[in-house]
């Protein structure tokens, strides 16, 4: 697994720990992800790859999508997901984008954020968003969401 696969990963099992996300069926949860650097970290390494013999692995993940079958292939998510470029976080379109995914209902939860890796600075933000609200839970609105990841400590551990 690439570095951006390995952290979206890492971060999903630590965001999921003791959510009860199992109670919803595997089509009903979906990922929406999203990055400033796509998956350059493992395209630079694969073109260096290249000047050898191209690596068959490396390859394979020079589609920053790759991170979401990976999480989905782990957990079996079936519902919608997708991954989009920014050059910083958007949480107006995450917002945007999820509700639409949930009042349409497409999905009954999703995992949405964001996941970059490029050489040695990344950072992984991820929220868990139910279609059913729950007590205690901070309401899904792009405010939270910004104020959230511009507030996050803890960066680059």
């Amino acid at each position: 697994m690439d570095n951006l696969s390995k952290l979206g990963w890492l971060t999903v099992e630590v965001l999921l720990k003791d959510s009860g996300i199992k109670r919803y069926k595997p089509e009903e949860i979906g990922l929406v992800l999203s990055n400033a650097n796509a998956s350059l970290d493992t395209d630079r390494k694969y073109m260096q790859s290249v000047t050898d013999i191209p690596s068959p692995a490396l390859f394979v993940y020079t589609l920053p999508n790759i991170m979401i079958g990976e999480i989905c292939i782990r957990n079996n998510f079936k519902g919608e997901d997708a991954f989009f470029i920014f050059e910083k976080f958007d949480a107006a379109f995450i917002e945007q984008y999820v509700n639409e995914l949930l009042n349409n209902d497409v999905l009954q939860t999703c995992i949405c954020g964001w996941v970059d890796v490029l050489k040695e600075d990344y950072k992984a933000v991820l929220f868990l968003v139910e279609k059913a609200e729950k007590a205690k839970a901070i309401p899904f609105s792009s405010k939270n969401l910004q104020t959230i990841f511009d507030n996050l400590i803890i960066d680059n551990i």
